[in-house]
């Protein structure tokens, strides 16, 4: 009997971490709303979610029994992961985030794999594929039916706060191929992101405390407070959970996390702040949801090393 329980709990496993991460996953673009209604400058909120994300994931690695001894070249990855997947998106979210619906910013992470496929068939990082091809045109008209009809968002000024959303998902992107690329295949991405993130903080610390933009935070806790660090418990949370899923099930099972991971956050902003979408955008959402279909990997890869998510927002 406790033999048949364990075999259903395998099976059902992967599904059940797949449908944690996306859900969980998407409700940081609310969280993201939530913690700017304060007023709070958007690099003092990066800082703050970087710093507590690390020392979150410090103490992850530390449990596991993994070792931050880093090499050089390993420093440099770890500049590059936390500009490019920690420092500059997480700021450009903040920025957008009080200016665009909680859904419709989960629509512009989307865009993210459509844009990582591109950049890396320009490079000759992947062959060209007609379908993936065909995935990448309907990201773009995705986008284009979010910023171009005047209706499509409650306000037309909101369309230039999707652009900087989408630059903040580039960034991921550019991110996402400089992983695939120049980090070794066997590389320990827990400890990389680690100290990028700890990285992260010592480089935001001077600006945020030198422009006096920084924002304490103390007891009671507000509901920006409350946000912030709700924010670094989800990314972590989400982070160890994709790596488990990715060793159980592969990197392919894995990644389907990211449709539910849009579909989550359209559904976390509807129910925190009553968003309502028009037409407009819900054609966004599908087109988009089948642009990502489209560039989805069709095989594993044949090496060990996961394509877990490096970014904190």
């Amino acid at each position: 009997m406790i033999q048949t329980l364990r075999a259903v709990f395998s099976r059902v496993l992967p599904y059940l971490l797949m449908l944690g991460c996306g859900v969980i996953w998407g409700m940081t673009f609310s969280l993201a709303r939530i913690a700017t209604f304060e007023a709070a400058h958007p690099l003092s909120l990066t800082f703050w979610v970087v710093l507590l994300g690390g020392l979150l994931l410090l103490v992850f690695c530390l449990l596991r029994g993994g070792s931050l001894r880093l090499n050089r070249a390993d420093l440099k990855h770890c500049v590059v992961i936390s500009l490019f997947g920690s420092t500059i998106p997480s700021s450009l979210y903040f920025y957008a985030a009080p200016k665009v619906p909680a859904g419709v910013l989960a629509i512009t992470v989307a865009f993210m794999p459509i844009l990582t496929h591109a950049g890396s068939w320009l490079l000759g990082v992947d062959p060209f594929s007609r379908w993936r091809t065909l995935g990448v045109a309907l990201g773009f008209c995705a986008i284009a039916l979010l910023v171009l009809p005047q209706s499509s968002l409650p306000e037309p000024h909101m369309a230039r706060w999707v652009l900087v959303a989408l630059l903040a998902a580039l960034c991921y992107a550019v991110e996402n191929i400089y992983v695939d690329v120049c980090i070794p295949r066997r590389a320990d991405l827990s400890a990389l992101l680690t100290v990028a993130l700890l990285l992260a903080a010592l480089m935001l610390a001077p600006l945020v405390f030198a422009t006096g933009i920084f924002r304490p935070i103390s007891l009671p806790l507000d509901s920006s407070e409350l946000a912030i660090l709700s924010m670094a418990v989800v990314s972590c949370s989400v982070y160890a959970m994709f790596l488990h899923l990715v060793k159980i099930s592969g990197a392919v099972f894995a990644s389907m996390a990211g449709y539910l991971m849009t579909l989550a956050g359209v559904f976390w902003g509807m129910l925190f702040f009553s968003e309502r979408h028009s037409w407009w955008v819900w054609a966004a959402l599908v087109v988009m949801l089948l642009g990502m279909l489209l560039v989805t990997p069709r095989r594993e890869p044949t090496d060990d090393r996961g394509g877990a998510p490096t970014s904190t927002s």
